[in-house]
């Protein structure tokens, strides 16, 4: 008989003096650079803006992601306003 896990729904985010950062229930990192970078996660699409950020460790196996940098800010976006570029509400709502 084949033995199936299934992962439950589970997102962390440990944050060390504002220098390091731990998350899990990383899905995908969608684009990054030493300023910004966006992370797919289990609970939704999540952005780290800082600066000289650098990736210690991916390991997208087990929704592991761990990040250096001066972290400034972090900011979850629905998956339909996600990459849009910074579209207005009103221009959301228009289209």
């Amino acid at each position: 008989m084949e033995e199936r896990l299934v992962s439950a729904k589970g997102h962390s985010i440990l944050i060390k003096d504002r220098e390091s950062i731990t998350i899990t229930g990383v899905l995908d990192v969608l684009s990054f650079d030493e300023n910004n970078i966006d992370i797919e996660t289990e609970m939704g699409m999540l952005t780290i803006k800082g600066n000289e950020l650098h990736v210690n460790k991916l390991n997208l196996e087990k929704k592991e992601l761990e990040l250096e940098g001066e972290l400034e800010s972090l900011d979850y976006n629905d998956g339909d306003s996600f990459g849009k570029g910074g579209s207005s509400l009103l221009g959301r709502l228009f289209k």
